[in-house]
């Protein structure tokens, strides 16, 4: 596993396999087609160039981080991971040395995803691979919204399986879905009261 675009383009990332974690890790070829998505559409542009330059990103079900980091190898402003798994926490902070990451742009939540508390911070850009198979993506997300996680208008990107039919939380609009074998992305936008 690889980022695949922007400035750390290249880097050998771990999946935390060595250390017991568990993980399903989004493709190279899948993260490659995400962001190329969100780069080239201007309907996902948010501030001012295109996803996710300078925005603040969080990557939710983080594992090993590998979604946050292409976005900061990409311009994202800032990089959140939310993750309470011991095996993926150590990837994740092997990757997060590995991309010479400091801690005050790249943070790392130890939190349930599905119950994350109070919001430290807001974010614009919103990444979240959870396991396939268990409807966690809306509990998710209807946390973050719940905890002030999201900006208004934040952007949320989802991979489920393609067999799952979420029901997002209020405020939230799908902008767009799209197969990718078994998976489905889901392209959404928060939009607060």
């Amino acid at each position: 596993m690889r980022i695949v675009g922007g400035r750390l383009r290249g880097l050998q990332l771990t999946t935390g396999a060595e250390a017991g974690a568990t993980l399903r890790p989004t493709s190279d070829r899948s993260r490659e087609s995400l962001f190329n998505i969100l780069a080239h559409n201007d309907r996902f542009r948010r501030g001012d160039g295109p996803a996710p330059h300078g925005l603040a990103v969080l990557d939710v079900f983080a594992g090993s981080g590998a979604l946050g980091l292409e976005a900061w190898s990409r311009g994202a402003k800032t990089v959140g991971f939310i993750e309470n798994d011991g095996g993926s926490l150590s990837a994740l902070k092997t990757n997060q040395k590995r991309a010479k990451a400091s801690i005050r742009d790249v943070v790392i939540y130890q939190r349930d995803a599905t119950a994350p508390g109070p919001a430290p911070a807001r974010f614009d850009l919103v990444l979240m691979d959870p396991p396939y198979q268990k409807d966690l993506a809306p509990v998710s997300l209807a946390a973050l919204v719940k905890g002030g996680w999201l900006t208004d208008g934040a952007l949320i990107v989802v991979e489920t399986d393609k067999r799952e039919k979420p029901d997002w939380p209020e405020g939230v609009t799908v902008l767009r879905e799209r197969k990718s074998g078994r998976a489905m992305l889901w392209f959404l936008e928060y939009a607060a009261d």
